[in-house]
């Protein structure tokens, strides 16, 4: 038995909290078990400028941040220069965001997803992509109202989550302890009907087999169909 009592196959307790923030158009609190990150939608009126100017979709971008408490010992701020790892991050997540998104229907808009990490207990990352995409509905709940968007630009919901194994047994939504020990690390993103935006998966020492594999993207499908069922209802 896992942590807190869980199975295999279970997820930790998942909470979304809404209109965290004030001044962000889309702000949320989401917490996966111990791991907490702030994320927000801000809106620019132009598109990228490296955009050709024939180009008339909009554009969805993320940054991501681990904040120096948010781990057991303290990070350091990325002031400057950037890890790889969070260019990773960043990048994962602004795909996966914009896979949900018609991007001809925000013409000339670019929308910035912001993910802060206040505390870190594994799968961050796959935390800030179900954060980004319920604050990015709210900040389109808020652009369809006032009349800045014409049509509802979000094609279905995506969600995504961790998998591995650990001790030669698969196992859903890993802490950082578990991910820490896992002989085989995955993450994945997929949209409600079950496409596929992300599969990664990991060895991290012998190789896995094709059923391992299999039994993975079975587990991390059941708890991102969770995941979703858990979102606030925006539109």
């Amino acid at each position: 038995m896992r942590k807190e009592n869980r199975k295999n196959n279970e997820t930790r307790q998942i909470k979304f909290t809404t209109d965290f923030t004030k001044n962000a158009l889309g702000s949320v609190l989401v917490e996966f078990g111990d791991t907490k990150v702030i994320t927000t939608a801000s809106v620019i009126e132009e598109k990228p400028k490296w955009m050709d100017k024939e180009d008339k979709r909009g554009w969805i971008t993320a940054e991501y941040s681990l904040l120096p408490s948010s781990t057991s010992t303290r990070c350091q701020r990325e002031r400057t220069k950037i890890s790889g790892r969070t260019q990773e991050i960043q990048r994962l997540v602004g795909r996966s965001l914009r896979a949900c998104v018609d991007l001809e229907k925000i013409p000339e808009l670019t929308i910035i997803i912001d993910a802060d990490v206040i505390q870190a207990d594994g799968g961050t990352r796959t935390a800030s992509i179900c954060g980004g995409y319920v604050a990015l509905s709210e900040a389109v709940k808020k652009l369809l109202k006032e009349g800045k968007l014409r049509e509802n630009p979000i094609i279905e919901p995506i969600a995504a989550i961790s998998a591995g194994i650990v001790d030669g047994e698969v196992r859903l939504d890993l802490n950082y302890e578990e991910d820490s020990h896992a002989q085989v690390d995955s993450n994945i993103v997929l949209t409600k009907s079950g496409k596929i935006i992300e599969f990664q998966t990991t060895a991290e020492g012998e190789p896995y087999k094709f059923d391992q594999m299999i039994e993975i993207f079975e587990s991390a499908k059941k708890g991102i169909n969770e995941i979703i069922e858990k979102y606030p209802i925006l539109m």
